[in-house]
């Protein structure tokens, strides 16, 4: 029993000391700045190019946000929020 004992607690005491795996790096997070897309203010939704906002902002994500629509309150680094009016102009741009 006391042999048991024994090398059970070797054995749980080398487990710390086993070699470990190199920690993959993180990848570097995406942040959007709505500074870079203020251009887009008093324009029409259907004339912008989604894909040049999202460029221009660093954002990897857009969403649209009309009046009275349910959004999520989560905040992500790389989102563009563009917010529009009833008549599909948009009226301002933020990240999150």
């Amino acid at each position: 029993m006391i042999g048991r004992i024994a090398l059970l607690a070797l054995v749980a005491g080398t487990a710390g000391c086993a070699p470990q795996k190199k920690a993959e790096p993180l990848p570097a997070m995406v942040e959007c700045d709505a500074n870079r897309v203020l251009y887009l203010k008093g324009r029409q939704r259907a004339a912008i190019d989604e894909s040049e906002a999202l460029r221009h902002s660093g954002a990897r994500r857009l969403r649209w946000i009309e009046p009275g629509s349910a959004v999520t309150m989560d905040f992500r680094v790389d989102r563009l929020n563009l917010h529009v009016d009833k008549t599909g102009i948009i009226t301002d741009a933020r990240c999150g």
